[in-house]
């Protein structure tokens, strides 16, 4: 049992129990925001390109607006950048996280060390 931890993820999903967007997308977000680079982002966490620009063709039909921006480039290549509202989607994760990790891992090592002491 010394060798366990608890994880945990969070998402959001429609009414449906479809889901539209979590940790991982939250990561490849602020990847992309971080580098300007769709491409540098899906290498970074080992993502295919096909199955992530679904998700994110998906994300946005769902929610009803853009989230990221393709610029094509000259000399220089192309960019992807997030727009206002892919950034304010960033920005509302990275407060959750900032605001709760500390909290709710307390939480699961305190459920672990339960169970460690009922086995």
């Amino acid at each position: 049992m010394n060798d366990f931890k608890i994880k945990y993820k969070i998402w959001l999903e429609t009414n449906d129990n479809d889901g539209i967007l979590g940790d991982g997308k939250w990561k490849l977000l602020k990847t992309i925001s971080e580098t300007g680079s769709l491409k540098t982002a899906m290498k970074k966490h080992g993502l295919t390109y096909r199955k992530t620009w679904d998700n994110l063709n998906k994300i946005e039909k769902i929610l009803g607006f853009p989230i990221i921006e393709r610029q094509r480039g000259g000399k220089e290549g192309g960019k992807t950048i997030l727009t206002p509202q892919g950034q304010a989607i960033v920005t509302a994760f990275d407060k959750f996280h900032e605001k709760y990790d500390t909290l709710i891992n307390q939480a699961l090592q305190e459920t672990l060390n339960e169970i460690k002491q009922k086995l």
